[in-house]
């Protein structure tokens, strides 16, 4: 492309030099010789005036004297009738310019004039013309070049961070070249690299959170897949893979909550729902992990109440919970149900170390975690609670109480109950 705008530049300057500065030529050649031609008619007319006024004074025509009239380089002749011809100067073997003038005597003046000097002229003028065209034509290279450079290194640029893009890296550059159309493409270039850089996030996220949220549940599905495969007795493999099966449509629902909060966070499927079968729920499943620990796991407060979310989502957001309980913190497990306004509350604490005072609510941040652990649960856990109108809290650091807040549907009248797990 470069080389192509070059080109035209310097062709269409071509064109334009050669048009004008012909006709110049031609226009100046005429110039000089038309005016050569008045020197010499106007030295004719001067000399006849010179040697009329010798004829009416009787006086002989004198050849010295004309001389010194006659510019160097011309040759005249003067004819008087009755007179012997008279030369003035050389004569001239080239071609030559000729200018003559006839006096009222009768007498006749030649002068003439080499046309090599009219040629030299020409050649002078033709020398100024070509400098100019040639300064017109450099002149015109490197308008040519800089131009070409301005529209072509941005193209070389726009190619760069569109195959930049190709190549995964969707960092946009931010770069505008001043031209109109060069700074639209790159306009919608760094649009897009913007929204490949969200979308290679959002899958990103989508398989940190899914190989995090699954990673217990599916663990706890194999224990009891095993626990069927080791048992011989019927009543106890069905009540197995009756749990079992519970825990795949857990999973089920933990998937497609994933699938929706990446294509979009703010979209809920909140219905009403029984709290306390996701909380008998969870305890079941935890049951044996907790039993393997030693430790104990409680649950308390208010029943019979009727949140408004997703099940499945409210479920891993409680798993997730109780697992953090489970590795990072230490006795007995407290899972506590009540009533504030028109929203229920779920309470998870233990009686471990807690939550370092340092990370307060940071430790809802991805990638931020008190301990060894990958620092997503209690992000993911958060984002789910809050795509259906919830939310998750720190309410307090040490011992740690994690709350999660849903909307009720009719408030129901409190019953209080309360059973160990052990």
């Amino acid at each position: 492309m470069r080389r192509r705008l070059i080109n035209s530049t310097l062709a269409v300057v071509l064109v334009v030099i050669a048009v004008f500065g012909v006709s110049l030529v031609i226009v100046e050649t005429r110039t000089i010789t038309s005016s050569a031609q008045d020197r010499i008619e106007s030295e004719a007319l001067r000399l006849v005036g010179i040697v009329e006024a010798n004829i009416l004074e009787r006086k002989p025509i004198d050849a010295q004297a004309l001389a010194e009239q006659l510019d160097a380089g011309r040759y005249a002749r003067v004819q008087v009738p009755g007179r012997v011809s008279v030369e003035v100067g050389d004569r001239i073997p080239d071609s030559v310019i000729r200018g003559s003038a006839r006096g009222e005597q009768g007498e006749l003046v030649v002068v003439e004039e080499s046309r090599s000097t009219v040629t030299r002229e020409v050649g002078r003028t033709l020398a100024v013309v070509g400098a100019v065209a040639l300064l017109a034509v450099v002149a015109a290279v490197l308008l040519a070049v800089r131009q070409a450079n301005r529209l072509a290194s941005p193209l070389t640029d726009l190619a760069e961070t569109a195959e930049r893009l190709g190549s995964g890296d969707p960092r946009p550059r931010h770069k505008r070249y001043g031209v109109p159309e060069l700074d639209r493409v790159a306009d919608v270039l760094d649009s897009s690299a913007e929204r490949i850089a969200r979308m290679l996030t959002a899958e990103r996220r989508l398989a940190a959170d899914a190989s995090h949220q699954l990673r217990t549940p599916l663990t706890a599905l194999s224990m009891r897949l095993e626990e069927i495969t080791v048992t011989e007795d019927l009543e106890t493999v069905r009540e197995e893979a009756t749990i079992a099966l519970t825990q795949v449509e857990r999973l089920t629902d933990v998937v497609e909550r994933l699938l929706t909060n990446s294509r979009d966070p703010r979209t809920g499927s909140a219905v009403p729902f029984d709290l306390d079968e996701v909380v008998k729920q969870q305890v079941e499943e935890w049951r044996p992990a907790y039993r393997s620990a030693g430790r104990a796991i409680v649950r308390s407060g208010k029943t019979g109440m009727r949140a408004v979310g997703t099940p499945g989502a409210v479920s891993q957001v409680l798993a997730t919970l109780v697992e953090n309980a489970l590795m990072h913190g230490g006795g007995t497990v407290a899972l506590r149900t009540r009533v504030i306004g028109n929203q229920a509350v779920l309470e998870v604490t233990d009686e471990g170390p807690g939550v370092p005072p340092d990370l307060g609510n940071r430790i809802f941040e991805r990638a931020i975690s008190g301990r060894n652990s990958t620092g997503i649960g209690l992000a993911v856990a958060r984002d789910l609670a809050e795509a259906d109108g919830g939310r998750l809290e720190l309410l307090q650091t040490q011992p740690p109480v994690f709350a999660l807040f849903l909307s009720m549907t009719t408030p129901e009248p409190p019953i209080e109950a309360e059973q160990t797990v052990r």
